[in-house]
């Protein structure tokens, strides 16, 4: 069996090893649900549940816009793999390729580099796919060199840093155009990313300057841009424009069927023309499958992801499941033959219980049920007390679509510990006032001690700057 620090390979196999490659909203929660459902096989050996994860937790994606403006601590935005699931092994490490016809995967580890021994070969039985997504990047000059992402902890915990950082540039420089580029943030992508990342950023940014002398709130350019012609497409249309409305009202530039051309030499060149200098560019421009999915041999559609029954089963292959993001699994609500079930936390969770329990039928020959479930509405912020809601047909905004979407996403959070904290966050957070602090130098722990040692520390990694 593997060493809980993912060191070495698991054992020698046992009746059933299942194969968990991927710790996201799918992987999680297969795993955790194949916990439950096989607790006394696993007691007794008879199965193993073998989790490759290249972090050890699951973050709670919804939850990086408010970690980001500060509302919730980053460590209570994600959930430790170990601590959920005791009693399967944890792997920390990347799977580089699968073998499906000798049920092996090359899996790379943290040690991989160290020992020289190469990627580890793990042997299974059932094979879970669930790697997820990765940002959709296009080939845009400089995009690069300057840009910085937004589906993980450590992008949304150092876009803040940054964003007050060049507060703090601003504020000292005698440089008109150094201040004027500091000051502006440019958004590309206006799906709930993008629009929710700008939202509680803007926000916090417009409280924090009211602690400096010199920077004042309608100082701060915000531009979000986006290729269609909508924004929030999955709350619909109305809510759609009711966003826009809502941002442009708070001085937002929202550019609508407008692209990024360019963003070389810190500067923002849109499709209309309008060039910005800046130091701060954010692409949440849509998301593409896990690149390992292409290293498995197995049947992909034209947009590179799993084709599925809705089983759940990857399709004309025994023995191999998949869901989430990585997953095009045949919608059975949508009266349509070849629509598939949309990319987002709602269907992975749900995916993930069918998928769990069809893979216990299985192993115990019994039937394998279909995944069916309609689309409950979606849910977005726009900052602090401001929202959009489509629930059940029912259209919200303001102040009780932000609840609705505080209240849907601590219902989601995994486990009760989590959602306890983000709750007593909540509350203190409207009792007190906002932290203003930026913890850059967390980014760089060892500059300190490289100076006062005598070597100057080497430029940092920020794609912002």
């Amino acid at each position: 069996m593997a060493s809980a620090s993912g060191g070495a390979p698991p054992g020698p196999p046992p009746a059933t090893r299942i194969l968990v490659v991927g710790g996201g909203y799918v992987g999680m929660y297969t795993a955790l649900r194949l916990q439950r459902k096989l607790k006394q096989r696993l007691r007794s050996g008879e199965a193993e549940i073998v989790v490759i994860a290249p972090e050890p937790y699951m973050t709670y994606q919804p939850f990086l816009p408010e970690a980001a403006a500060g509302s919730i601590s980053p460590r209570h935005v994600v959930v430790p793999l170990r601590r959920v699931l005791p009693h399967c092994t944890i792997v920390i490490g990347e799977a580089r390729s699968i073998d499906h016809t000798k049920r092996t995967a090359a899996v790379t580890t943290l040690a991989s580099g160290e020992d020289g021994t190469g990627a580890l070969e793990i042997e299974y039985d059932e094979l879970v796919l669930a790697p997820g997504s990765v940002s959709r990047t296009l080939p845009v000059p400089g995009l690069a060199d300057h840009g910085v992402g937004f589906k993980t902890i450590e992008e949304a915990i150092g876009l803040r840093n940054h964003v007050i950082e060049q507060m703090d540039i601003a504020s000292a420089t005698r440089d008109p155009a150094v201040r004027d580029a500091a000051l502006t943030f440019v958004f590309v992508g206006g799906g709930y990313a993008g629009v929710e990342a700008l939202a509680e950023l803007e926000d916090m940014a417009r409280y924090t300057s009211r602690y400096y002398h010199n920077i004042k709130a309608e100082d701060l350019k915000w531009i979000l841009v986006e290729a269609t012609g909508r924004i929030l497409p999955e709350v619909g249309e109305s809510l759609g424009r009711y966003a826009v409305r809502e941002l442009r009202g708070r001085n937002i530039d929202v550019r609508l069927d407008t692209r990024l051309d360019s963003c070389e030499d810190r500067i923002a060149v849109l499709s209309d023309g309008s060039r910005f200098p800046t130091r701060t560019l954010v692409w949440t421009a849509g998301v593409k499958p896990a690149p390992l999915l292409a290293a498995t041999g197995l049947p992909l559609d034209e947009r590179g992801r799993l084709v599925c029954t809705p089983r759940l089963t990857v399709e004309g292959t025994e023995h191999a499941w998949a869901a989430g993001d990585a997953a095009a699994v045949p919608d059975l609500t949508a009266g349509k033959p070849g629509r598939t079930t949309a990319p987002n936390a709602q269907h992975a969770v749900r995916q993930a219980k069918v998928l769990a329990d069809n893979v216990v039928a299985a192993l115990d020959g019994g039937p394998l049920t279909e995944y069916r479930h309609s689309y409950a509405g979606s849910v977005a912020s726009l900052g602090l007390h401001k929202g959009v809601a489509h629930i059940h047909g029912r259209r919200l905004k303001g102040r009780p679509a932000w609840l609705i979407h505080r209240v849907y996403h601590l219902s989601r959070v995994p486990t009760f510990n989590r959602k306890a904290r983000v709750l007593a966050e909540w509350t203190l957070a409207g009792l007190f006032k906002r932290e203003i602090v930026s913890l850059g130098s967390l980014e760089h722990p060892r500059a300190e001690f490289e100076l006062a040692a005598g070597r100057h520390p080497q430029p940092g990694g920020d794609g912002c700057q």
